[in-house]
């Protein structure tokens, strides 16, 4: 096995007769630099002729490992990613469908993933997508390697395995503007609890939540559940907030500040007044785990610093853990860099990571909802 970066400008002269030019346009159509792109190759017996290559990424501060394409023997490419992955202590492979073959997926492995219901706004990407998750074998340690998208996943109590025997996957839906985030997930979180049918989940429903939740054009905590409470007052729902400051408005001038600081503030009292309690301690990372074991929904805040570069608050919905991981949908997804919605799909974060992502701004707060499951609703 070979594992080298992938330099557009001067690839590797043993994949020259192995990547048929649409493969290479796509591999060269972006900048992928922000995801670690590296080469995985597997060699003729004893001799450095490459017989299948792969080009993979992965989203800083993941688990996961992304095949783009998988290019000349197939299935010894996959073999030789799987090593690669395992070799690090990942929890996960997905593969982009622009080439996949649905019956070599199988053979190796892999999963279909369901087809997105909507992709985020300037986001592209494949049909299909296939996922393979390695938590049976995830080691305690790995090794240090000069391509290290993420770090090794530490070892998991027996719980966590059982969890993961029982992960479901949520349905995909990218958000269709640059601020609907927050009400995106909290409808896919109703959407995989079945309280709102699939076919529900559309622009529609993003835009009207928004609307209810909307501080301007990001939601705050305290928006956010008092207006899930609005939409499913069957669905229990709490607010994790760790300050009594208005949140997310610090980059805003001082004129727009103190109005949107109002309409918090309205906010809280309406959440007192219609019973969402507002939790002023900080929501744990064991206590988010600790959440989806009871099969709960956390909508957590975080910054977008850690995976995209850029220090933005971001909604993503907290769904399942793996060892040593958390499973998030992310309903945005940055074209710029080659990123998709496989990546945004099932994404598993390392505990250490989300807890450094979810402490968000210069103030220093974490912002989080979570939801239950509906109370039986009296006969009429």
């Amino acid at each position: 096995m070979f594992v080298v970066p992938y330099e557009p400008d001067a690839p590797p002269i043993q994949l020259a007769r192995l990547v048929p030019d649409e493969v290479s346009e796509r591999w060269r159509a972006v900048d992928r630099s922000a995801h670690a792109p590296h080469l995985v190759a597997a060699a003729v017996e004893g001799g450095e002729e490459w017989i299948a290559a792969a080009l993979v990424t992965a989203r800083p501060n993941t688990a996961y490992l992304k095949i783009v394409d998988a290019v000349g023997d197939v299935a010894a490419a996959l073999r030789a990613v799987e090593a690669h992955a395992r070799r690090r202590g990942l929890a996960q492979l997905k593969w982009e469908g622009w080439t996949a073959d649905p019956e070599e997926a199988a053979a190796a492995g892999f999963t279909a993933l369901s087809a997105p219901l909507s992709l985020s706004e300037g986001a592209t990407g494949p049909a299909a997508g296939y996922v393979r998750w390695l938590c049976d074998g995830v080691p305690t340690t790995g090794p240090s390697e000069p391509l290290e998208p993420s770090e090794p996943l530490e070892s998991s109590e027996p719980s966590e395995l059982s969890a993961f025997s029982e992960l479901s996957e949520p349905p995909y839906y990218g958000q269709t503007t640059h601020f609907t985030c927050g009400a995106v997930t909290a409808l896919v979180a109703q959407a995989h609890a079945g309280t709102l049918p699939r076919e529900a989940l559309d622009r529609q429903a993003e835009l009207t939540l928004w609307r209810d939740a909307t501080n301007f054009l990001a939601c705050e905590p305290v928006g956010l559940g008092v207006a899930l409470h609005r939409a499913w007052p069957a669905s229990p729902v709490t607010v994790h907030l760790d300050t009594d400051r208005p949140v997310m408005l610090d980059h805003l001038p001082d004129s727009d500040q103190e109005w949107r600081a109002l309409l918090q503030r309205a906010s809280r009292t309406e959440a007192e007044r219609v019973g969402v309690p507002v939790d002023p301690r900080r929501l744990s990372l064991t206590a988010i785990r600790d959440a989806i074991g009871r099969r709960e929904h956390v909508l957590l805040l975080l910054s977008l610093a850690g995976m995209q570069g850029f220090d933005v608050p971001h909604w993503v919905l907290c769904h399942g853990v793996v060892p040593g991981a958390v499973v998030i949908e992310d309903p945005w997804a940055n074209a710029a860099t080659g990123d998709t919605w496989v990546d945004a799909h099932l994404l598993p974060v390392p505990d250490a990571a989300l807890d450094t992502m979810s402490v968000v701004s210069a103030e220093g707060f974490r912002g989080a909802v979570t939801i239950g499951h509906p109370n039986p609703q009296p006969n009429p």
